[in-house]
Order: C-alpha cells, then sequence, then structure tokens
C-alpha cells in the first residue's frame, strides 16, 4: 500500500471545514487592512534561496528541497514564502506603483525538517508583506493585522512576543559581544550551537536544547546595542502598538531563522505552548530587496502556520462554520424513476440549488439514512407510482413533513 510521504498529511473532507475557516478569515484580514493576493510558483531558482535566506542557515544547508530540472536548472521548492514575492515585485515593477505594496498569499512550503506535531515537510502558510517603506507605524500595522487575524479565529490566551535585532550598522558590533560572550560558554552548548557561534551567532539565542538555555537566557540584549535610529524606530513601535491596545512582551532571546531579517522581529504564541508551538511570525527585511538586484526598499512582513492554527483551534474546542451540504437529495426507485431523478437535478442544479441522487439500488430507508448522513435539509423521493402519476414526495428532513407535489413545484418550495 502506497502512503503519503514521510512529513506530509492529507487534508480530509472532515478536516475541510477548519481551513475554509481558516483561509476566510485570513482573506478578510488581508482585504480589510488593503492588502491584496498573490500567488507565486511552488518552486523557484534556487539561487532565490540560497541568496535571500542565507548560505549558511539551516534551511539552505539542511532543509531545501533542491534538485536539477530535464533542462539542467537548479530549481527549489518553495521553503518559505518572502523571497518568492520579492522576486514577483522586482519582477514585475512593482516598485512604479504607490508604496508601499500590501500583497498577502497562501502558499505550500517544503522543508526537510524531522516531522513532529505541528511541524511538517510540507505545510501551509497565510502571509502578509508590505513593501517599500521603513515608518515604525507600518510594523505595528502588519502586526496588528496579524493580532485581528488571529482574534477573528477566536482563539484566546495568544502572547505577542517582539524584539529588534538592529541594521546592518548596528548589529556587527553586538554580534562582536554576543561571540565574546559565548566564547565562555561553548562547553555547555550543543554541537550545532558551537558551529553557530561563528556563522550564525544570533541563532544561539533561539536553540531550543535545554544545554543551551541558560546561556541563552543570560546573554547580551540587542536592544542595548542599537544604533540611534534603530532604537528610535523600537520606541515607536512600542507607542504604536500601545494606541492600539495590542499588548505585547519583549523577548531579548526572540530572533529568526532567516537572514535577511532587520530591526523588528515578533511571533506570536500559544500562552502555553512556548517558542516550539508558535503559530507565526516575522518581521522586517529592508536589504533584501536590495540583496535581490532591486534599489534599497524597506519592508515587513509575517507568515502563519496553518496546520498549527487548525491544532489550536481542536485545543481550544472552537467550533468552526461547516460545510454547505446539499440542499436536497433525491432518493429514486426504479429505473424510470432514476431518469426522472437524473433530470430533475439537473433543473435545480442549474437554479443554483445543491442536488444529490442517490447511487445504486438501495431501499428508501437507505436512501433517506444517507440524506440524513449528508445533511441534506431536503428530500425528494420519486417511485414508480410518482413516474406514472408526474409527481414526486417533497420531504422536509427536519420535520419529517411531507407531501406531493409536481416536480415543477419543488425548486419554488425550497427555504
Amino acid at each position: 500500500m502506497y502512503q503519503a510521504p514521510r512529513g506530509t498529511a492529507d487534508i480530509l473532507p472532515e478536516e475541510q471545514a477548519y481551513w475554509d475557516y481558516v483561509r476566510v478569515k485570513a482573506s478578510a484580514a488581508g482585504q480589510l487592512y488593503g492588502y491584496q493576493r498573490i500567488d507565486s510558483p511552488v518552486f523557484e531558482d534556487a539561487g532565490l534561496f540560497v541568496r535571500s535566506v542565507g548560505q549558511g542557515t539551516d534551511i539552505v544547508e539542511k532543509e531545501m528541497y533542491t534538485f536539477a530540472d530535464k533542462g539542467g536548472n537548479q530549481v527549489t521548492l518553495r521553503p518559505e514564502g518572502t523571497a518568492p514575492v520579492c522576486r514577483a515585485y522586482l519582477e514585475h515593477g512593482l516598485h512604479n506603483l504607490p508604496q508601499p505594496v500590501k500583497l498577502y498569499y497562501f502558499a505550500s512550503i517544503f522543508r526537510y525538517e524531522r516531522p513532529q506535531a505541528g511541524r511538517f515537510r510540507e505545510h501551509h502558510q497565510f502571509g502578509c508583506e508590505a513593501i517599500g517603506d521603513d515608518d515604525p507605524a507600518l510594523d505595528a500595522e502588519v502586526i496588528a493585522l496579524a493580532w485581528q487575524f488571529f482574534h477573528s479565529l477566536q482563539l484566546r490566551r495568544l502572547s505577542l512576543q517582539l524584539n529588534s535585532i538592529g541594521c546592518k550598522r548596528c548589529r556587527p558590533a553586538y554580534l562582536d559581544v554576543l561571540r565574546k560572550y559565548y566564547a565562555d560558554h561553548t562547553a555547555g552548548l550543543c554541537p550545532d550551537c558551537r558551529d553557530r557561534l561563528q556563522r550564525s551567532p544570533l541563532r544561539l539565542l533561539d536553540c531550543k536544547k535545554q544545554s543551551c538555555q541558560q546561556a541563552a537566557d543570560n546573554a547580551p540584549r540587542s536592544v542595548d546595542y542599537l544604533c540611534g535610529e534603530c532604537g528610535t524606530h523600537f520606541r515607536e513601535l512600542g507607542e504604536y502598538l500601545e494606541l492600539q491596545d495590542i499588548p505585547f512582551t519583549v523577548n531579548h532571546r526572540l530572533v529568526r531563522g532567516l537572514d535577511y531579517y532587520t530591526r523588528t522581529v515578533f511571533e506570536v504564541q500559544p500562552a502555553s505552548g512556548g517558542a516550539q508551538s508558535t503559530l507565526g511570525g516575522g518581521g522586517r527585511y529592508d536589504d533584501l530587496i536590495e540583496e535581490l538586484g532591486g534599489r534599497p526598499t524597506p519592508a515587513i512582513g509575517f507568515a502563519v502556520g496553518i496546520e498549527r492554527i487548525v491544532l489550536n483551534l481542536k485545543k481550544q474546542g472552537i467550533a468552526v462554520p461547516p460545510l454547505p451540504a446539499p440542499q436536497v437529495f433525491i432518493a429514486c426507485m426504479g429505473n424510470e424513476a432514476r431518469k426522472e431523478a437524473v433530470r430533475l437535478s439537473a433543473v435545480l442544479r442549474q437554479a443554483g440549488k445543491g442536488a444529490v441522487v442517490a447511487a445504486g439500488g438501495k431501499s428508501l430507508k437507505a436512501q433517506l439514512r444517507q440524506a440524513n448522513a449528508r445533511g441534506c435539509r431536503y428530500t425528494v423521493i420519486i417511485g414508480e407510482e410518482e413516474v406514472r402519476n408526474g409527481s414526486a414526495v417533497l420531504r422536509d428532513m427536519e420535520n419529517a413533513r411531507q407531501e406531493t407535489v409536481s416536480p415543477g413545484e419543488i425548486l419554488g418550495r425550497l427555504g
């Protein structure tokens, strides 16, 4: 028996109501803030991600699905959503539009990771990007969009974690201090963190392994080494969030796993779950557009994991609206009745009424059970007698009342 590849999952019909609920709320939140939808290809030139995500990151070195296509080109299944949007921004001249350009997307994301609860090798994201402005009010808007989205889902007990990791002018001095601090703590570090010490020291703060926790807790704080501009930006961001009554916690260990982040970084976490159950996060990437060949262009964005959101909706017992069921089930007995059922179903569907025709030669009792199981409001019953009389029985499944009508009357009787 074939099975879904490890780290992937089928989204079965009974799960689709959760996914529709999340997508509808996500689209509504994006549109409420003036964001427009963009869809990018599921694979890109491998160089796009090497250049944007960073050569020394775990994503590039260990997790990307990269292969040569039949033309010999190195392509990569999308491991994150921001770089493709930035590539589209440059390729299609979106920098000529009024700035900032505000975009949202839904995307499949592929990373070769160790599968665990809420973490897959293929997962799905909702993301937003605001490109073309460095105003801290825009940072606050993006965070507010994410915060409102989560609350529109009725998720409770969420925590907004916030930090600033500075810019390319002030961060080098902080990284030097961080390396010097960790040089005295190498004995207690995990092998990955020993490797990160030189090539990606910020990631030391993000390590989830217990052996590295104490050193990270006591490490120098990035906010203490911000230049004047970054310090002002971070202070004003906090003020804008307070004006919108959005609570936040400054988390000095918060960094993001991609090299392109600058200044603002943030995450939304369940209160009891910690960083490993993060629902989503993002931050500024003011140098990325330039790194990809464009003009210096500030930007900020975020992405949230839909699988983790669905998991938390279930944990919190949040009921989601069911998907609409077909309004009419047509039960039929006999060949001539089946022909009439097929004709009637076509009439109903053309009028915009969902209709299902019973399959097989089941008894009427079995067909009525099937109508109930499908959640149909009405059942139309057609047997040999109804065919002879040119009639049908219309049954209201909510109150079990039924009446004999002509097929031409059925459409008008439906609620």
